[in-house]
């Protein structure tokens, strides 16, 4: 006499397990992206910050702001000691200082806030400077068309950039 069965049978319950384990695995995927794009949000919005900063700073000094213009601020990436300096140098040796990030500490460490940052104050044109903030990004994208920091992350790609103009106007006699 036979009975007739009820429930799942192995096969079936191999199967679900094997759906399942696929499914987690897409989500531990998932997760592992959302961790990158979120990183790369927080590198962009300490570059825009730092950008800002030193828009900033050239709009606090006018008179001197040709003094500002310089290529790779902070590629040293050491932190700098500005306490005999003044005016404009100070400035810069400040910049250079939280471009490599020694205003975010762990453990006593300057951990800094964006991957081999580096930053740029250029004057494409008669009373504009140009602000441009460029660190290393974790995924290839279009290369930017600013020239900051290009080269210098192997692939340009991988080299993410912000720009910030300042404008100084001047007095014409009338």
């Amino acid at each position: 006499m036979r009975t007739n069965q009820s429930g799942f049978s192995m096969i079936e319950i191999l199967i679900t397990i094997a759906i399942l384990v696929v499914g987690l695995l897409g989500l531990a995927g998932l997760q592992a992206n959302v961790a990158k794009v979120e990183f790369e949000g927080y590198q962009r919005a300490q570059a825009l910050v730092l950008a800002q900063e030193i828009a900033d700073r050239l709009s606090a000094n006018k008179k001197n702001i040709a003094s500002y213009v310089a290529n790779d601020i902070g590629a040293a990436g050491t932190v700098q000691s500005c306490t005999a300096l003044t005016g404009v140098p100070f400035d810069l040796c400040d910049l250079n200082n939280l471009v490599v990030g020694s205003s975010e500490k762990s453990s006593g460490a300057s951990v800094g806030g964006m991957l081999n940052a580096r930053a740029c104050i250029t004057t494409p044109a008669i009373n504009i400077y140009v602000v441009t903030v460029v660190w290393q990004g974790l995924r290839k994208t279009k290369a930017p068309v600013e020239a900051c920091g290009a080269g210098q992350y192997g692939d340009d790609t991988l080299r993410r950039t912000v720009s910030y103009p300042v404008r100084v106007a001047t007095l014409t006699a009338p």
